[in-house]
């Protein structure tokens, strides 16, 4: 019983080590680029940077694909006025990658103005020697958290 505890300890710990270790170069700086783009409202570089299948999950529940999002920025209905990440945090898994941390936003949808601090979470993968994001999910923070 010690030996069997013990071999799971041990591919336990390996296994963590082995998912935070590699972590992919550039990758903090390629999603720090998804924030660029959207202040720029550079839709074709956003088009790029986003899986054809990408999904956003907005902090009110609404979800947008791809060419929703980008239609929406290219009618300028949505601008962002400020991005600031906090905290931001970086695990990988292989070809997979988890971005996560706090965003501080301020922009104008369909003529209102919002603004917000925003829990983030965005999935990336690597196909082809590049980074693609997959999913993006945001959940507003309330002041009593």
């Amino acid at each position: 019983m010690r030996t069997l505890l013990g071999c799971y300890l041990f591919l336990s710990v390996s296994a963590s080590m082995s998912a935070h270790a590699a972590e992919p170069p550039h990758l903090l700086q390629t999603d720090a680029t998804w924030n660029e783009l959207r202040l720029k409202t550079d839709v074709r570089s956003l088009d790029q940077l986003l899986a054809d299948d990408w999904i956003l999950t907005h902090s009110d529940g609404r979800v947008q694909t791809k060419s929703e999002y980008l239609g929406e920025l290219a009618s300028r209905s949505r601008t962002n006025q400020a991005i600031a990440n906090e905290n931001v945090s970086l695990r990988a898994y292989g070809n997979t990658a988890i971005v996560t941390g706090v965003s501080v936003q301020s922009g104008v949808s369909n003529g209102k103005p919002w603004n917000g601090r925003f829990r983030f979470t965005r999935v990336w993968i690597q196909r082809d020697e590049r980074w693609t994001m997959i999913a993006s999910h945001s959940s507003r923070i309330t002041p009593e958290n």
